[in-house]
């Protein structure tokens, strides 16, 4: 407010200046009176209107300068007032394309950002996370690798490791029993102590699964006795009591091993014997005088005092079936 009062106030007094310029110039014209009697003045020797003239020359000329001056100020503070607008609209123009150059210089950063896999918007998915995510699922299927095979690991150790611990006692197989051996003589359990022997129940008229076994029976007792030297007695024992005569058992048990003992009786000592070695047998259906006789099929090796050792099913070949045998002879002599 108070640097516009000040310029008001210039112009007010350039505006007064000037009218008095404008006056003095008029006298000085040629119109003008006074020149003509300055000169007449001079002619005569009077030289005081001269010097009145010049002095006021003189202040007239110094009012001009003033008045240059005051105008050269007064241009000169216009002047620079767009210059200083010009600064300002150079200075914003040079701040925008700072600004623009900011931003070139930011999205040239975004692009290099983006070129060097760096996450420039800040997703919720970027590089680091993808490979913490990556480094975390390695080590948890490193660590349950490593889990499993020291389980499996431990499993096997405690599998070796494991003892046999004590027995609870011996199973409810075998006992007495008093048959007729193939050669029409009695026998009783104690006939066949001192010796090893396996026991087979049977009967003659069994198609393929007795003879099967009995083949068997005789090829391991051969190689139990090349493995270990030791005579094993293989016993055949009927369940059939009906059929299976004396004469017919001798002639069935020679078929397969000159060592095989055939063994029948009645059927209540049949029933009594098999009762003794848990041995299922069971009549099918009849018809005239054919029938089959359903059983287990099962072998017993019974130790020098006839006690139950070990029983072999079925699915026992030849060698399994020598070597588990001369397995337990082992450890018995032990």
């Amino acid at each position: 407010m108070a640097s516009a009062l000040c310029r008001t106030a210039s112009r007010l007094r350039s505006i007064q200046i000037c009218r008095r310029i404008r006056v003095s110039s008029d006298l000085l014209s040629a119109s003008s009176p006074f020149p003509a009697c300055i000169s007449d003045a001079l002619r005569h020797g009077d030289f005081s209107l001269p010097r009145s003239f010049f002095s006021l020359n003189c202040g007239i000329e110094m009012m001009k300068m003033d008045q240059r001056c005051l105008l050269s100020t007064s241009a000169s503070d216009t002047t620079s007032k767009p210059d200083s607008g010009k600064s300002e609209t150079k200075s914003s123009v040079k701040n925008e394309k700072s600004g623009g150059s900011e931003s070139s210089d930011g999205g040239s950063d975004q692009r290099n950002n983006r070129a060097s896999g760096k996450d420039v918007r800040g997703g919720p998915v970027s590089w680091m996370s993808f490979f913490l995510l990556f480094a975390t699922g390695a080590g948890l299927v490193y660590y349950y690798d490593r889990e499993k095979k020291r389980h499996i690991e431990d499993i096997n150790k405690n599998s070796i490791a494991v003892k046999e611990g004590p027995s609870a006692g011996k199973a409810a197989i075998g006992g007495p029993f008093n048959l007729i051996r193939d050669d029409g003589k009695r026998v009783t359990e104690k006939d066949l102590m001192g010796k090893w022997s396996i026991l087979y129940f049977g009967f003659t008229h069994c198609p393929d699964i007795c003879p099967d076994e009995l083949i068997k029976l005789a090829a391991a007792i051969d190689k139990i006795k090349e493995n270990s030297g030791v005579d094993v007695v293989p016993v055949f024992i009927s369940v059939d009591p009906e059929r299976d005569t004396v004469q017919q058992v001798h002639e069935y048990v020679k078929e397969f091993h000159p060592k095989l003992i055939g063994l029948t009786g009645s059927p209540e000592e049949i029933k009594s014997v098999a009762r003794s070695y848990r041995v299922y047998y069971m009549k099918t259906e009849e018809e005239d005088s054919d029938y089959l006789v359903d059983h287990s099929i099962v072998m017993y090796l019974m130790s020098p005092e006839m006690n139950f050792v070990k029983f072999y099913g079925k699915n026992h070949d030849v060698d399994s079936l020598t070597d588990g045998v001369v397995k337990e002879i082992r450890q018995y002599r032990k």
